[in-house]
C-alpha cells in the first residue's frame, strides 16, 4: 500500500511540475521575439535580452538554463532556437552577436554555448567590466546532439546531425554527420547520412 501511495505521489507531483512549467511559459511568451506554441521553458530559467530570443514550436528548455543575448545603446545580438529542440537543463547559451539552433537539436544537461568570450588582459580591471571580443557567429546544425558539459566557443558551426561527446570542448567546425570528442573536440569519424556508413 505504502508503495502504491508513493508512485501516486510521484505522479502528482510531475503533474503539478509540468502544470506549473505550462503556467510560467505562457505567462513568459509575450516576452520574446517569437515563442512558438508548445514550447516549455521550465523553472526556473534565467532570462537577459529577451526580446531578441526566438523560440521555435516544441522546444524545451529545462530548469536552470540560462538564455542570454548581450545589449548596449546601439546594439544587440540575437538568440534563435529552432521547433523541436530540447535542453535537459542548466544550459547556457549567449549570444553577444548571433547563436543559432536548428531544428530538433538535442543538448544534455550543462552544455555551454557562447559566440564570443570574456577580455582577460588588462590586470587593473575585473574580468567582469572588461568586457567581450572574439565575437563570432555560432550555428548548431539540425538534428545534431551536445553530449553532457560540451562547451562550443566562438565561430564554430557544428552540422547537421553531428555528435560531440560529452565533456568535449568545440573550438572549430565539426563536419555533418560526425562524432566530435575531446578538448579540444576532434572528429573521430564521419558517416554518411542516412545510411550508418563510417568513414
Amino acid at each position: 500500500m505504502q508503495r502504491v501511495v508513493g508512485r501516486a505521489s510521484i505522479r502528482f507531483h510531475d503533474l503539478a511540475t509540468r502544470i506549473h512549467a505550462r503556467a510560467f511559459s505562457s505567462a513568459a511568451s509575450g516576452a520574446f521575439e517569437s515563442f512558438g506554441p508548445r514550447s516549455v521553458l521550465q523553472p526556473p530559467v534565467r532570462l537577459d535580452g529577451e526580446r531578441w530570443i526566438s523560440i521555435g514550436g516544441d522546444v524545451f528548455i529545462g530548469g536552470g538554463s540560462y538564455l542570454q543575448v548581450l545589449y548596449g545603446d546601439t546594439a544587440h545580438g540575437r538568440l534563435e532556437i529552432g521547433a523541436g529542440t530540447s535542453m535537459t537543463g542548466n544550459c547556457v547559451l549567449s549570444a553577444a552577436g548571433s547563436v543559432r539552433l536548428g531544428t530538433k537539436v538535442l543538448l544534455a544537461r550543462n552544455v555551454y554555448i557562447a559566440d564570443h568570450r570574456h577580455r582577460f588582459e588588462d590586470v587593473g580591471v575585473p574580468i567582469l567590466d572588461q568586457g567581450v571580443e572574439q565575437v563570432e557567429p555560432v550555428v548548431i546544425g539540425d538534428g545534431a546532439w551536445l553530449g553532457q558539459n560540451v562547451v562550443v566557443g566562438p565561430g564554430v558551426t557544428i552540422g547537421e546531425g553531428a555528435v560531440i561527446g560529452a565533456n568535449s570542448v568545440v573550438l572549430h567546425d565539426v563536419p555533418a554527420y560526425s562524432v566530435a570528442v575531446g578538448a579540444p573536440a576532434r572528429v573521430m569519424r564521419t558517416f554518411a547520412a542516412g545510411t550508418g556508413v563510417t568513414a
